[in-house]
């Protein structure tokens, strides 16, 4: 599936994956926003969402010259961060939580790290966190054989500007990539590691095979017929959001004529 196009931009029931992780950053308020993705594909990024004005953000594009790790992002986007705290989201992952954009849209209240975490009967085909006794974070460990626990660490993550020093002193893992759980293994020796519970009233949808996929279109659309409202709708986000006006809106609706899409964004415009 993904020879002919990237993967984040193969449809999830009715709309490119990318849409969903876009609309959590920015049902969090979050504005300025980076893609990161390979030269081949960069440009189809662009074609659908240009500089993002037309969403009511600020979108940059960075090319990543070859898949050495998610960590990778943090130094190829250093421009990007500057001085600033920063939120990866990555394009493949779903997620339905007021929970998570309420903490995303709150921040960090300090210098530091906060991950999100999530029960699963998989664990080891992710990262997976481990506490003590009292609950405190003692271990991350990238996809173990034998899983201390079973909780996943999710695709968003929130650090400070340090990120960016700490993924560059990290090595390759076996796999010869910059993995994202050595550089929250610094945040969680230097004591500055907060970790938030997704648990029950969230869901978390990683899209990484096939069957999940078909998951992830199973899921919105259940949710979408018996709710009457989108997920991942980032014009609708926009809207309520004041980022774009009604006239704005009206002439995004237009585009898609008298499909379902089009008649959803009308609607808030009645």
């Amino acid at each position: 599936m993904t020879i002919p196009n990237s993967k984040q931009l193969l449809p999830i029931y009715d709309k490119p994956l990318i849409y969903y992780p876009m609309a959590t950053l920015m049902s969090a308020g979050i504005r300025d926003i980076c893609i990161i993705s390979t030269s081949a594909d960069l440009p189809k990024f662009k074609n659908l969402f240009q500089n993002g004005k037309n969403f009511g953000v600020n979108i940059e594009y960075i090319i990543q010259p070859k898949p050495e790790g998610i960590a990778q992002a943090f130094i190829l986007a250093e421009h990007f961060i500057g001085q600033d705290d920063v939120t990866l989201i990555l394009g493949d992952n779903l997620f339905d939580s007021n929970k998570l954009v309420e903490s995303l849209s709150a921040g960090l209240k300090k210098d530091g790290a906060k991950i999100f975490v999530y029960p699963v009967s998989n664990p080891g085909d992710y990262g997976v966190l481990s506490r003590d006794s009292e609950g405190v974070p003692v271990s991350i460990e990238e996809k173990p054989k034998d899983p201390k626990s079973n909780l996943a660490i999710t695709g968003v993550y929130m650090f400070d500007s340090k990120v960016v020093a700490y993924a560059k002193t990290i090595t390759p893992s076996a796999r010869g990539e910059l993995e994202i759980t050595s550089v929250i293994n610094l945040y969680l020796k230097n004591g500055s590691l907060s970790v938030m519970d997704l648990g029950r009233g969230a869901a978390w949808l990683d899209t990484g095979t096939p069957n999940s996929m078909h998951d992830a279109s199973t899921y919105v659309r259940v949710i979408e017929e018996r709710t009457g409202k989108k997920l991942g709708c980032i014009e609708e986000v926009a809207y309520e959001n004041g980022w774009i006006n009604s006239e704005h809106l009206s002439e995004i609706a237009s585009n898609f004529g008298n499909n379902s899409y089009g008649i959803y964004l009308r609607s808030f415009l009645q």
